[in-house]
């Protein structure tokens, strides 16, 4: 599902992260939404990019406690902008 390794470990991170989707830098078509999620296969979580089709455009890791406090982030977006 996610091909890359790299970890989400702080606020700061997830919020550049979200600011790099909105902005178009990371180069996704058709991207409609974010959301924070559990893998079902390990139950790890992530934060995932979704298409209008809701299926995964792009994911990144993020440690449990970006999970937990990082949830009005991605709801409410960043404050911090492009």
């Amino acid at each position: 599902m996610i091909n890359d390794d790299r970890i989400i470990s702080d606020l700061e991170e997830l919020e550049s992260f979200l600011v790099a989707v909105e902005s178009g830098m990371l180069g996704l078509n058709n991207a409609a939404g974010i959301v924070l999620a559990t893998s079902n296969a390990d139950g790890r979580r992530f934060v995932a990019v979704l298409d209008d089709n809701n299926q995964l455009l792009l994911g990144r890791w993020v440690t449990e406690e970006v999970f937990q406090t990082g949830q009005d982030l991605v709801k409410n977006g960043p404050k911090r902008k492009h």
